[in-house]
């Protein structure tokens, strides 16, 4: 399994604090199944700043330190960009970086709303050739009161990624229910633990999908993580279409 979401880069932004910490993190991945993780630092967020050099950098050095110590995993870069509207000139920079070196990349919208250039970021993207997945759209306050606004995005080009913490309950039953109802509507592509680290924000990558396979959503887990799959070998997602209208109250 692939891990497409995690903090697992140490003193760089608000995950672990130490190599160690990192380790401890990495450990649990491997027993939980989890092959390959994509490293997804903060980058141009209101408090952190991880920049690409010190991201490669890392990767470098745990990559020779879990191969030392034995451990089957391997690390991939990537960063979680926040949503902004010139994103694509850092992206052609090379400032912002895609998942694994693919062409998708992992966007952080802001965590009350949902700016009003996002559709023209989002076109711009893919006119690029660059294709944007939203990160856990449903912590997102606009979109937990509306869904619909998810699905505009969702047509418009986007794709979306739910975080194992919210189906497992770490955020609390509001978000672990609208985090099933965007998987059941098809608005959902892709899954990720968003580990911080071993306590407050821990892996929990497959008590997410255990609460999936007790909603009876096997296919979903399955076309989940097969898109997790595509995105380390830059392949098209599989997709459903959405089955919910724009105008659906939820």
């Amino acid at each position: 399994m692939i891990d497409i979401h995690c903090h697992i880069l140490f003193s760089v932004d608000d995950g672990p604090k130490t190599i160690e910490d990192t380790i401890r993190i990495v450990e649990k991945a491997a027993k939980e199944g989890i092959t390959d993780m994509i490293a997804t630092p903060h980058a141009f967020s209101p408090h952190y700043h991880v920049p690409k050099e010190e991201i490669e950098g890392q990767i470098r050095l745990l990559t020779d330190t879990l191969r030392i110590g034995g451990y089957p995993i391997n690390l991939h870069t990537g960063q979680e960009v926040r949503l902004q509207e010139n994103i694509i000139d850092k992206i052609k920079s090379r400032e912002a970086i895609t998942l694994a070196g693919s062409r998708y990349l992992l966007l952080e919208l802001p965590s009350q709303s949902i700016p009003l250039y996002t559709v023209n970021v989002i076109q711009t993207m893919l006119e690029n050739d660059v294709i944007p997945i939203i990160a856990h759209p449903e912590r997102n306050r606009a979109i937990a009161e509306k869904p619909a606004r998810l699905e505009r995005l969702i047509r418009h080009g986007a794709f979306a990624q739910v975080n194992a913490g919210s189906l497992s309950g770490q955020f609390g039953k509001k978000v672990q229910r609208l985090s099933v109802q965007l998987v059941t509507a098809n608005l959902i592509h892709t899954y990720g633990s968003d580990v911080h680290d071993t306590k407050a924000r821990p892996l929990l990558f497959n008590e997410g999908l255990r609460y999936l396979q007790k909603k009876k959503k096997n296919d979903s887990i399955n076309i989940l993580l097969e898109n997790n799959k595509r995105i380390l070998n830059d392949e098209p997602f599989i997709i459903l279409d959405p089955e919910i209208p724009v105008t659906k109250k939820w």
